[in-house]
C-alpha cells in the first residue's frame, strides 16, 4: 500500500480530489489531502511544505502528486520525505531559482484566446461537478508567488510527468516543450481537460496506480 499525497493546484482545495480520492482507497492504497494555506498573505513555500508535511505524519511509501502549480511544491515535499515518486499532473514545471509569477514568461505560455473559464478548465467534467466549482475555489493570495523557488536541483527522486491531451489551459504541445526542456523526459498522456482529476478520475487513477508496480 502507497500513500499518495495529493496537491492541489492554484486557487484550489481538497476539493479537486474528491472523485479521485475514492478512486485510490479502492484500490487499496492511502491518501493524504492537505489544503495548502493559498488565502494566507503570509505564507510561502515554507508555509506550504509544513503543511504538507504535517499532513502526512508518519506515513511512508509516498507518491507526491503535484497538479497544475501544485508541481512547485511536490518537488519540495520529496525533498524533504522518503518519496517513491513524483508525479507532476498538468504541471507547472519549476526550476531552480524561478519564482511562480516569472514562469508564465519564462515558459512562454500563452493563454488561450476567446474561451469561458468552464471552456478552459473544465470541459469535459459533468455539469453537476462544473456547478460545485466556485464553491470550492479560493483567492490565492499567499506570498510565494515572488519567492524564487528554492531547491538548487530536481530531487533524486523517480518522476513521471503526466499531461491531459485536451488540455486547453496548458495545451499538450506546450507541456511536451516544457517538460523536454526543463526535465529531458516525454511526457505520458491521458484524455481529460486541465480538470482531469474531475474529468477522468477512474482513468487517472488507473495511471497512477500502474507506477507503481513498475
Amino acid at each position: 500500500m502507497a500513500t499518495l499525497v495529493l496537491i492541489h493546484g492554484g486557487g484550489g482545495s481538497a476539493w479537486d480530489w474528491h472523485l479521485l480520492a475514492p478512486e485510490l482507497t479502492d484500490r487499496g492504497h492511502d491518501v493524504v489531502v492537505p489544503e495548502l494555506p493559498i488565502e494566507d498573505r503570509s505564507a510561502g513555500f515554507a508555509e506550504f511544505c509544513e503543511t504538507v508535511v504535517g499532513a502526512i505524519g508518519d506515513r511512508r511509501d509516498l507518491v507526491v502528486v503535484g497538479h497544475s502549480y501544485g508541481a512547485f511544491t511536490a518537488p519540495l515535499i520529496a525533498a524533504k520525505l522518503p518519496a517513491r515518486l513524483i508525479v507532476l499532473l498538468a504541471p507547472m514545471i519549476p526550476k531552480p531559482g524561478e519564482s511562480p509569477g516569472d514562469w508564465w514568461g519564462n515558459t512562454g505560455h500563452r493563454a488561450t484566446e476567446g474561451l469561458s473559464e468552464q471552456e478552459q478548465f473544465y470541459h469535459g467534467v459533468p455539469a453537476e461537478v462544473v456547478a460545485q466549482a466556485p464553491a470550492h475555489g479560493r483567492d490565492q493570495a499567499s506570498a510565494e508567488w515572488d519567492e524564487p523557488w528554492p531547491l538548487d536541483a530536481w530531487p533524486d527522486v523517480p518522476t513521471k510527468v503526466l499531461i491531459a491531451r485536451d488540455d486547453r489551459f496548458f495545451p499538450a504541445d506546450f507541456q511536451r516543450r516544457v517538460a523536454a526542456d526543463r526535465l529531458g523526459v516525454v511526457p505520458d498522456e491521458i484524455d481529460g481537460c486541465h480538470a482531469v482529476t474531475l474529468s477522468h478520475p477512474k482513468q487517472l487513477a488507473d495511471r497512477l496506480t500502474a507506477y507503481l508496480v513498475r
